[in-house]
């Protein structure tokens, strides 16, 4: 043998050469021993200083009035195409088509997929991986785009400066059931396991999406999934869309993050990342907080009708007011006209001769009587006097 081929030999035997994995081939999860807290060590991106997802505290947000309202882009023109909708052992994922994509960016972003993060319906929080205030919602759909502006292509885009734009839409409980959501729900019994995809319809995107696209929470963040790239604008809306509580359940205990063909069933549970730190970074906000207050869609019902129910018992105290006042009204004129009617009859009957007593006819003729002789006196006397005496001439 020649020696030098026999001295690499021992040297090999000597010192054993262990080829580390490339990060594509690391199979991670969000809990053991390639956890979320050990993400780090194999995919460095996963400790840089501008992870998401972050708590959104609405204290601490600046109000940008540059920032426009979002429009989608052919979220409506689903066409005759079906989706594909598979299970990659991490979450629920819907390709979506190339026509589609968002407006209202510094630059136009194509969607590429959108998918779903939810918890495991325990009695701790979790579900979504934004938070507000501290407060985690049921669950959180993301929708992903690339800048197709600049970059050919996702892959292209998911490693550079605004390569990627993900809407992030914060999903609670409800009363009523979300038709838009059964669109994913009612097929994800058929990619229950890791790997498995399937054809669904086609449907309207934007129908997932809250109605209101123009108050939103805008950041600088990552994915929120290893390989972790700095590259993200998020735009994390700030209404909640409500499913029912079936429609979560169903979306908590039916798929398996293992595969059809491993022994053990592992369910696909709790697959959101925990809240990392701004790290000096700013969250603007498209809304004043004068303009709008952190009002869950529950607490904004529970607003409206109690200014309802407010409106109403003011017109009834109103009314019974006013209807008050014309009874008093009423009541005071009648008052003045009886008022009135008396003092009248009080003054004609004040200045009516008082009448004449009737006198009974002995009475009467004793005084007609008494009249006559004292009218015959008088004229007697006038007759008798004797005239004075004529006055006597001196001789």
């Amino acid at each position: 043998m020649d020696p030098l081929a026999l001295f690499l030999l021992l040297l090999l035997q000597c010192f054993q050469w262990t080829p580390v994995p490339a990060s594509d081939d690391i199979s991670w999860t969000y809990t053991g021993l390639v956890g979320q807290s050990e993400w780090s060590e194999y995919f460095s991106d996963c400790g840089g200083t501008s992870q998401s997802p972050v708590d959104v505290v609405t204290t601490q947000t600046k109000y940008d009035p540059g920032l426009l309202p979002l429009t989608p882009l052919g979220y409506e023109q689903h066409g005759n195409r079906p989706f594909t909708l598979y299970n990659n052992g991490h979450s629920a994922v819907i390709e979506l088509p190339d026509w589609m994509g968002i407006g209202g960016l510094p630059w136009l972003f194509t969607a590429v997929q959108m998918h779903l993060h939810w918890g495991s319906g325990g009695p701790g929080p979790g579900g979504s991986e934004h938070t507000i205030n501290g407060q985690s919602a049921d669950a959180e759909l993301h929708v992903v785009h690339y800048n197709s502006e600049l970059y050919p292509n996702m892959t292209a885009a998911m490693t550079q400066k605004n390569g990627l734009a993900v809407l992030g839409i914060l999903i609670v409980l409800g009363e009523e059931t979300n038709l838009a959501f059964n669109n994913i729900l009612n097929y994800l019994s058929r990619i229950r396991h890791a790997n498995q995809r399937v054809l669904i319809p086609a449907f309207d995107v934007r129908s997932l999406l809250p109605k209101d696209l123009r108050s939103y929470y805008r950041y600088n963040g990552s994915l929120t999934t290893p390989p972790c790239y700095q590259s993200v604008m998020w735009t994390l809306f700030h209404e909640r869309v409500q499913i029912s509580k079936a429609q979560l359940l169903k979306m908590e205990t039916i798929l398996y993050s293992s595969k059809s063909e491993d022994p053990e069933r592992i369910l696909l549970q709790d697959n959101y990342r925990v809240t990392q730190p701004l790290n000096h970074r700013v969250v603007f906000s498209s809304f004043s907080a004068e303009s709008w207050k952190e009002l869950s869609s529950g607490e904004v019902t529970a607003v409206v009708i109690g200014v309802m129910c407010g409106c109403v018992a003011l017109a009834v105290i109103v009314r019974f007011i006013v209807k008050t006042i014309r009874y008093f009204t009423l009541l005071h004129r009648e008052t003045v006209v009886v008022n009135s009617s008396t003092s009248s009859w009080d003054v004609l009957h004040s200045n009516r001769p008082a009448p004449m007593q009737r006198m009974k006819e002995p009475e009467k003729a004793a005084e007609n009587k008494q009249d006559t002789d004292l009218n015959s006196t008088t004229q007697g006397g006038q007759k008798e006097e004797p005239s004075p005496p004529p006055p006597q001439l001196e001789p």
